[in-house]
C-alpha cells in the first residue's frame, strides 16, 4: 500500500466534507432500520465487498444501534457507475452522505481495505466532531506498507487461489465463472485505489481506535497492528477474534457483543456527570483504586500512623481468615474456609505458589504501571476479577450486594455466583456501570438454565462461566462434621426462587420445604457431558468460559466445543482431595489452547505477587476468592474494599518493582530457574512455557490482550 520513504509531506486540515460530481447518492444501505436507535455504526466494506457484506452483522445488533453499510460505486446497485480511483474520494462520498445523520453519535467500521476509508473519512468528519470512535479490523495501519502486489499483473487462477486463502466467499460462488469474473473486477479496482493511497506517518484521527484482530488471519499480524496507536491521539485498544481474515463479518455472533459493548461504554462515559463532593457514608469510595499512584495506600496508612491511627484490618492478607473465624460462625466459617478431604489439594496450592520465585529486573523506569487487560472486548483496569463464591450472606447480611459495591468502587469486575444469596437484577443494580460476570452451574431442568442465561444477558453480565468441576458435591468434612449445608437453610438459592421457570416447575402451593427439594433435584447435572457445553454455546452469543479444567485435553475439548476462554482452578480444594496445584496446571493449560485463548488462574490467589507469578507462568488473569469474603465477614463492604486495595497496590508495586511496566513484561523470564519450576516440563499434564512460542499466554511481540 503506502511506502513511507517516498509519501508527501503532511496534508494540511481536511476541508468540508464534499461528495465528488456526480455522486451525491446512494452511499448508505440500512439493512435494518432503527429509527429509535442511540448510535450509529458505520460499516466500510473490503476491496470487491460490497454493504450487503454486513447485512447477518446488523440483524445481530441491538435496537439502540443502527447499522449502516457503505456502498461503493460500481457494484451491485451502482454498477453502472466507474469505481473510484482513489482512497480519499470514497471517503470524501461517505462523508458527505453521513453529514446529514449526525443527529447521533457515528461510530466507523472498516473491514480491510475498508479501514482506510474509514479512516480518511474519519478525519474529513471530525472537523465538525462527528466521530466517537474508529473500529479497523483486519488491516495494517495507514502509514504501513500493505506489500499489496499490482493486481493487474496477477493472474485469474493466481487470485482466486488468494481468495480462497483468506475465506469470505462460498466456494460454490467461486466455480461460477461469471460470479468469479466480477468479483475479480471489483478486486482488481478496489486495489487500484489502495495502491494510489498514500498517509504520512504523523497523520492521526481524534478518535479512539479499536483494532480489531483475528487470530488466524494470514495477512496480518499483531505486531503490524500495534502502529495502529501512531494513527491516532485517542488511545488504542487491541480485541482478538477468533477466526481468520474475515471473521468481522462471518463470525457475527462474536463480533456483534464487542462493538455493541464498546459502543454502549462510549456513550456512558459521554453521558457521566461528576459525582456530588460529598457522598454518604454508606456510598462506595469515590476514587477507583487504579486511579492511584502506586504507594498511595501506603503513604495514606503511615500518615495516619502519625496521629496514632492504625487500619481496622490487618495489610497481611493471609492473616484474614483467622481474623474472620473469630466474628463468623463456626457453621459460616466451615462453609467458606472448608476443603475436601484431608485439604490436600488446597494446601498444595499455595505451596505451589510458594515454591515460584521471581527475579526482579532494575532501573526500568518503573513510575507507574500499566495493570490493564483486554478480555473478550472489555479493557479491565486489572487482571483480577472476583471469584464466584456462593452464599455470601453467611458471613455479613447485605452479602452479594456489599461485594457489588466495593467492586465497583475498586474498579475489579465481580463475577457473580447462581448459588448467591441475592438475586443477580440485585446485584446488577448495586455494580452500576462496572463490569460483571455470571458464572453458571447448569441446572439439570434446561429451562430454568436458559432462563438464568436470559436474565444476565438482560441484566448487563457480559460474559458467562460455566463451572465444571462440580457437578458432584465434593466431600468435606468441616461441612459434614456440622452437618450444614447454606443452602438447604434457604441461602444461596435466591437466584431460583426469583426465576419464573423455576418457579413454574414447583408443585402448586409448594412451601419452603418443597421449594428447597426443587432446589437440590435440578440445580446441578452429575450427567452434563461436553454436548451440554455446546448446547450452551447455541443458546447465548455472550463470550463463554470453562471454569475447573486442569487437563490440557480438558481445555482443548473445551474450546472444540465452544468455548470463548478457560479457567485454570481447582476450586479452591473445595472438590477433590488430592488434586494437581492449579498453578502448576497452568502452563500446560495454555500450551494446549495456544497463545490467543484468554486463560485466567482461580484457587490459592493471595497476594499481588501472587498474581505476577500467575501472569508469568501464562495467565492472562486471576479470580480472588476467599480472602474478601474474610473481608467481608469482618467489615462488609469497607472490609472487602480494603482487601482490595491492598491487593492492588501490592500488585501494581510488584510489578514495578519487578521491573515490568505494565502486564505485557511480566512473562516467564521473570522466574528463577530451578525446580520445581522446571518440574512443569516435565510433568504429564504440563510443559513449560519454553516449549512453544508464545504459550505464556503473551503474544510474540509482548501484548497481552
Amino acid at each position: 500500500m503506502t511506502n513511507t520513504t517516498t509519501a508527501p509531506p503532511a496534508p494540511s486540515a481536511p476541508s468540508a466534507p464534499s461528495a465528488p460530481a456526480g455522486r451525491t447518492s446512494g452511499w448508505i444501505r440500512t439493512p435494518h432500520a432503527r429509527p429509535d436507535a442511540t448510535a450509529r455504526l458505520v460499516c466500510f466494506p473490503h476491496a470487491g465487498g460490497a454493504a450487503n457484506a454486513f447485512t447477518a452483522l446488523s440483524a445481530g445488533l441491538p435496537e439502540d444501534i443502527e447499522l449502516l453499510a457503505v456502498q461503493y460505486p460500481g457494484r451491485q446497485d451502482r454498477r453502472a457507475e466507474p469505481c473510484a480511483e482513489d482512497v480519499s474520494e470514497l471517503a470524501a462520498g461517505v462523508a458527505a452522505a453521513l453529514a446529514s445523520r449526525s443527529d447521533r453519535p457515528l461510530f466507523l467500521l472498516g473491514h480491510s481495505m475498508g479501514a482506510l476509508v474509514a479512516f480518511e473519512t474519519a478525519r474529513l468528519l471530525e472537523e465538525h466532531g462527528r466521530v466517537a470512535r474508529l473500529f479497523v479490523s483486519a488491516a495494517r495501519p495507514p502509514a504501513q506498507d500493505w506489500e499489496e502486489p499490482d493486481l493487474t499483473l496477477v493472474g485469474d487462477e493466481e487470485l482466486v487461489a488468494g481468495l480462497r486463502q483468506l475465506g469470505g466467499i462460498p466456494e460454490p460462488l467461486l466455480r461460477d465463472p461469471e460470479i468469479v469474473a466480477e468479483v475479480l473486477r471489483l478486486l482488481r479496482a478496489d486495489h487500484r485505489a489502495l495502491l494510489r493511497h498514500r498517509c504520512p506517518e504523523g497523520t492521526a484521527v481524534a478518535a479512539p481506535v479499536t483494532v480489531l484482530l483475528a487470530a488466524a488471519d494470514p495477512k496480518n499480524s499483531l505486531e503490524q497492528m500495534a502502529d495502529w496507536a501512531r494513527h491516532t491521539t485517542g488511545g488504542q485498544d487491541l480485541v482478538t477474534l477468533s477466526g481468520g481474515h474475515f471473521s468481522l463479518v462471518e463470525r457475527p455472533g462474536e463480533s456483534g457483543p464487542i462493538l455493541t459493548h464498546h459502543i454502549r461504554a462510549d456513550l456512558a462515559r459521554a453521558e457521566q456527570v461528576p459525582a456530588p463532593a460529598e457522598a454518604s457514608a454508606d456510598a462506595p469510595a469515590a476514587a477507583p483504586a487504579r486511579e492511584e499512584p502506586l504507594a498511595d495506600l501506603v503513604r495514606e496508612i503511615l500518615l495516619d500512623g502519625l496521629e496514632g491511627r492504625a487500619p481496622k484490618l490487618s495489610t497481611d492478607l493471609t492473616t484474614l481468615e483467622a481474623a474472620a473465624r473469630e466474628v463468623m460462625s463456626p457453621d459460616a466459617y466451615a462453609y467458606v474456609a472448608g476443603t475436601a478431604g484431608s485439604g490436600a489439594t488446597g494446601r498444595a496450592g499455595r505451596e505451589a505458589f510458594d515454591r515460584v520465585q521471581l527475579v526482579p529486573r532494575m532501573l526500568r523506569g518503573t513510575h507507574r504501571t500499566d495493570t490493564s487487560v483486554t478480555l473478550f472486548g472489555q479493557r479491565l483496569p486489572v487482571p483480577v476479577l472476583l471469584a464466584p463464591l456462593a452464599a455470601q450472606q453467611v458471613a455479613h447480611p447485605e452479602g452479594e450486594t456489599a461485594t457489588a459495591r466495593a467492586a465497583a468502587a475498586a474498579g475489579v469486575p465481580m463475577v457473580l455466583s447462581t448459588f448467591a444469596s441475592r438475586t443477580l437484577e440485585e446485584v446488577a443494580a448495586e455494580a452500576g456501570d462496572g463490569p460483571r460476570w455470571f458464572q453458571l452451574y447448569l441446572p439439570s431442568d434446561r429451562a430454568v438454565g436458559e432462563s438464568l442465561v436470559r436474565r444476565a444477558e438482560a441484566s448487563g453480565y457480559s460474559a458467562i462461566v460455566v463451572t465444571v468441576d462440580a457437578t458432584h458435591l465434593g466431600f468435606r468434612p468441616a461441612e459434614l462434621d456440622r452437618g450444614y449445608s447454606p443452602f438447604l437453610r434457604g441461602t444461596g438459592i435466591a437466584n431460583f426462587t426469583a426465576d419464573p421457570a423455576f418457579r413454574a416447575s414447583l408443585p402448586a402451593a409448594a412451601d419452603t420445604t418443597a421449594t428447597v427439594l426443587r432446589w437440590a433435584q435440578i440445580s446441578t447435572d452429575p450427567t452434563l457431558t461436553w454436548a451440554d457445553l455446546a448446547w450452551l454455546r447455541r443458546l447465548t452469543r455472550l463470550p463463554l468460559l470453562v471454569k475447573g479444567i486442569l487437563h490440557p485435553d480438558d481445555a482443548r475439548l473445551a474450546l472444540e466445543h465452544g468455548a470463548d476462554g478457560v479457567v485454570v482452578s481447582t476450586h479452591g480444594g473445595r472438590q477433590l482431595d488430592g488434586g494437581v496445584p492449579a498453578l502448576e496446571a497452568l502452563p500446560g493449560v495454555r500450551a494446549a489452547v495456544g497463545p490467543d485463548v484468554p486463560v485466567l488462574l482461580d484457587s490459592g490467589i493471595r497476594t499481588g505477587s501472587d498474581v505476577v507469578k500467575a501472569l508469568a507462568l501464562g495467565a492472562d488473569a486471576v479470580l480472588y476468592g476467599r480472602p474478601y469474603v474474610y473481608g467481608l465477614a469482618l467489615d462488609g463492604r469497607r472490609g472487602v474494599e480494603h482487601v482490595l486495595r491492598c491487593l492492588l497496590t501490592d500488585l501494581g508495586l510488584a510489578l514495578a518493582l519487578t521491573g515490568c511496566a505494565s502486564l505485557a513484561d511480566a512473562g516467564p523470564g521473570l522466574l528463577f530457574p530451578r525446580e520445581p519450576v522446571g518440574a512443569y516440563g516435565t510433568h504429564p499434564l504440563a510443559r513449560t512455557t519454553s516449549d512453544a512460542p508464545g504459550s505464556s499466554g503473551t503474544p510474540e511481540n509482548g501484548e497481552r490482550r
